[in-house]
C-alpha cells in the first residue's frame, strides 16, 4: 500500500530539488520532516509541503499507521519552460529558460 502526493508547476528548477529528494529518499517521515525543515533552501520548503500531504493522505485515505511510514519515492520531473530572450553581442540573441517542475513524494509502510 502506498500513498503520493503531486505538486504541479513549482517555479523552481528540477535540478535544485532534485539535490534535496536526494537527501530524504528512504527515510522514515519524522526524520525527512525535520530535515526538510532545517534546509535552507526554497525546494526545501515545497517539498515539505508535498511530503505532509503525501503523510495525511495515507492517514485520511488508506488508514496507514504514521509511525511506519516512510519516503519511498522522491522526485522532480521537469515542467514545462517559459522561454525568455537576453540580447547579447553584435545583435544576438541569447535564449534564458526559466524552469518548472512537477515535485512527488510516495509514501508507503514499513512490514
Amino acid at each position: 500500500m502506498e500513498a503520493r502526493a503531486i505538486a504541479k508547476y513549482i517555479r523552481i528548477s528540477p535540478l535544485k530539488v532534485n539535490f534535496i529528494c536526494n537527501e530524504i529518499r528512504g527515510k522514515q517521515v519524522d526524520e525527512a520532516l525535520s530535515i526538510l525543515r532545517f534546509t535552507p533552501k526554497k525546494g526545501a520548503k515545497v517539498l515539505e509541503k508535498v511530503l505532509s500531504s503525501a503523510i495525511a493522505n495515507a492517514e485520511n485515505n488508506f488508514n496507514m499507521d504514521r509511525d511506519k511510514l516512510y519516503v519511498a519515492e522522491a522526485y522532480a520531473n521537469d515542467g514545462p519552460q517559459l522561454k525568455r530572450w537576453r540580447p547579447k553581442a553584435r545583435g544576438m540573441a541569447y535564449p534564458i529558460l526559466k524552469r518548472s517542475s512537477h515535485i512527488g513524494v510516495t509514501v508507503k509502510e514499513r512490514d
